[in-house]
């Protein structure tokens, strides 16, 4: 094969070399493949050696290849043989080396025969520890057996052994805290001989069996005995029940072990509780509403009517049995609401009050009772959900004294005509039911209900007892030759006044339909009284002076008065204006008749005739009629501020008809020969004026 030959491009000048000076002489028998791939191996080689920074610089300084590598071998060979030198210079030093190494080659071989014996004696401990490891296991799963056997053994003895300490404690100890502790024990073994099969099977039970059936009855002959006892200690006179109950209560155990272990006598225990306790607290509520008896005070009696005659109900010769105060408080709430502010305040002490000499209308006693009965029942429903565990014993308790407040209570319901009463006692049982509510105690729920709705249907018998007799008043017995408000006014306006009062809170819309209807009686009998007076405006000044009576009252009861005030305030209004007009008429007929018919639109069929008496009959008396007319009002009007609004009212209508005059007059033809004669209407103002600075 012909050498060939290359080009390389370097630092961008190209050169040519001979290429077989990289490759020597290639066989030139080969195929002609193999020179190709050899001719591709040599140029990748050159390719990848333009790079190299050495074989840059030989073709950079144009040194032939072929002098370069016979320079290369020569240092090579000269290499070759300083190494050769160095060797036999340091022969001893490789020598000595050498012996060394095979020294220690002696010595490893010894230490691995001692070694591998080393390794035949740990695997025979291996096997010895596998063996001891084995037992190990063998005897831990013993002990772990054996242990549970010793702790189910133990116990057992623990549960089934009778001690001597608890025999002494059951049969000769005191009722105490250890003795509780001991019952607690006592418990427990009865309930594991008892429970346990495995214990019935057991020889150990024939022996122990007999001594806990003897200790349980005679736990139980104890305890019974002794809460007996603590209860029959409830019926001793002057004993504080709730500080008994509470000393009783440490030993409530007693209750659950007799319930669990004997339920014979836990019956005889909780029939015993019950009958004490329904016993001695109806004695105790039985006294105590015969002290509260001696301490009522009647307020009103079947007569005490709105709408009766004061003579007929006796008020003159009752004066001296009962304070005039009293009878004052049949219609009016007066210091009566009180009690609804004082509804959490202890009950009453009757000694204490009867040593006073101090009488209260029954709301009061009511109060008083409710409340004793209510803090009872908390006490008495607290401690037996306590100490028995059972909320219904209540109720089997409380039957008797329940019934003893029952029957006291309808009987005085009965005969109770004292309407502001019975509602003011509606108002407390509600005020207790909320007070039982926040206690979260129920037991009184179905008491408190019935009474609220034996109250109501009282109030309603007296309320129409009191409505009729406005609806049936005989008008000549109750007629009164006199335009102040009439007394049956005042009474209706009290009455009214105080149950508004007692609704503000509740909103009763039942109360509100009723004073509606007592409102419209009202109305109807004061209209009659008042056609009883001959002159029309008599009768006008008697409705003003009741109405606005009545109007006074229930503004003192609410700020807003109500539906009532709201109507009566209308009624009033109106028949102001009609006795204005009436005032008016009196003093000013033939002016204000003139001014009525005539309009200024026909004014020019007036002539100066028809005015001029007219305006000369004004001029010559407004004042001395304006003052009659201050005098009027004055004597007719029970209400000195009410009766200058009217007078105001009087006097400024007044202005208005002559006004309209002066305008007539001044549309009418020689009209201005009146104008000397006009009063002005300034001097009409100021006179206005004056009357209003007097009010």
């Amino acid at each position: 094969m012909e050498a060939s030959t290359a080009a390389v491009v370097y630092d961008g000048q190209k050169q040519r070399f001979d290429l077989g000076v990289f490759v020597g002489d290639l066989p030139l028998d080969d195929d002609v493949a193999s020179d190709n791939e050899s001719l591709d191996g040599l140029q990748q080689e050159l390719e990848d050696c333009k790079n190299d920074e050495e074989v840059a610089n030989i073709l950079a300084n144009g040194i032939k290849l072929r002098d370069y590598t016979k320079g290369v071998e020569n240092s090579i060979r000269q290499v070759e043989l300083d190494s050769i030198q160095d060797y036999i210079t340091e022969s001893e030093n490789l020598v000595l080396l050498h012996d060394q190494i095979c020294d220690c080659d002696n010595i490893l071989s010894q230490m691995e025969t001692v070694l591998t014996g080393f390794q035949t004696e740990i695997g025979s401990i291996s096997s010895e520890i596998k063996v001891l490891q084995e037992k190990s296991m063998d005897m831990g799963l013993k002990l772990k057996n054996r242990k549970a056997a010793e702790s189910k053994l133990s116990k057992f003895v623990e549960d089934i052994i009778v001690p001597p300490r608890m025999i002494d404690i059951i049969v000769d100890g005191e009722v105490n805290d250890e003795y509780m502790r001991t019952l607690d024990i006592l418990s427990k073994k009865i309930k594991f001989i008892e429970a346990d099969s495995m214990v019935k099977s057991s020889k150990a039970l024939k022996d122990v069996q007999p001594e806990v059936e003897r200790l349980r009855q005679k736990a139980v002959s104890k305890i019974f005995e002794f809460v007996i006892q603590k209860f029959y200690a409830l019926r001793k006179p002057k004993t504080n029940i709730q500080i008994l109950q509470q000393s009783v209560l440490k030993y409530k155990y007693i209750i659950i072990f007799l319930k669990e272990h004997a339920k014979e006598i836990h019956a005889e225990v909780r029939t015993a509780y019950i009958d004490t306790m329904n016993k001695v607290l109806s004695a105790h509520f039985r006294a105590y509403i015969q002290a509260l008896e001696k301490l009522q005070l009647d307020i009103a009696t079947s007569t005490d009517l709105l709408g009766v005659e004061t003579r007929t109900t006796g008020y003159l010769f009752s004066i001296g049995k009962e304070p005039l105060k009293a009878r004052s408080s049949v219609f009016a709430l007066g210091e009566r609401i009180n009690i609804l502010k004082d509804i959490d305040q202890p009950a009453l002490i009757p000694h204490i009050a009867e040593a006073k000499s101090q009488k209260y209308p029954y709301e009061v006693l009511f109060r008083s009772l409710q409340k004793l009965l209510i803090d009872t029942a908390t006490s008495e429903y607290l401690f037996s959900d306590d100490f028995f565990g059972e909320e219904s014993l209540f109720q089997d308790i409380f039957a008797g004294p329940i019934q003893v407040v029952d029957e006291y209570f309808n009987d005085v319901l009965l005969n109770c005509y004292d309407a502001i009463g019975i509602m003011l006692m509606i108002r407390i049982i509600h005020q207790h039911q909320l007070i039982m509510f926040r206690r979260r105690i129920p037991c009184l729920d179905s008491y408190l209900d019935k009474v609220n709705m034996s109250l109501w249907p009282r109030f309603k018998m007296v309320f129409d007892l009191h409505l009729n007799s406005l609806r049936n008043a005989n008008i000549k017995t109750l007629w009164e030759d006199d335009v102040h408000p009439h007394y049956v006014t005042r009474r209706f306006a009290e009455f009214t006044a105080s149950l508004v009062h007692l609704n503000v809170e509740y909103g009763d819309g039942q109360l509100d339909l009723n004073l509606d209807r007592l409102r419209m009686a009202i109305e109807d009998l004061l209209v009659k009284l008042a056609k009883m007076f001959p002159k029309p405006k008599l009768q006008t000044v008697f409705l003003i002076n009741n109405y606005d009576l009545t109007i006074a009252i229930l503004k003192e009861a609410t700020s807003d008065g109500g539906k009532a005030q709201l109507h009566f305030e209308e009624v009033l209004k109106s028949n102001i204006a009609i006795y204005v007009e009436e005032l008016l008429l009196e003093h000013f007929c033939d002016l204000i008749k003139f001014v009525k018919t005539r309009t200024c639109a026909s004014s020019d069929k007036t002539s100066i005739v028809d005015v001029e008496p007219l305006v000369k009959d004004f001029a010559s008396r407004w004042k001395a009629a304006i003052e009659l007319m201050h005098k009027d009002v004055i004597t007719s009007f029970s209400n000195f501020l009410c009766g200058m609004e009217i007078l105001k009212a009087a006097l400024t209508q007044l202005l208005l008809y002559y006004t309209r005059l002066t305008e007539c007059v001044k549309r009418i033809n020689g009209g201005s020969a009146l104008n000397k004669d006009l009063v002005s209407i300034s001097s009409i103002l100021y006179e206005i004026k004056k009357y209003s600075r007097t009010f």
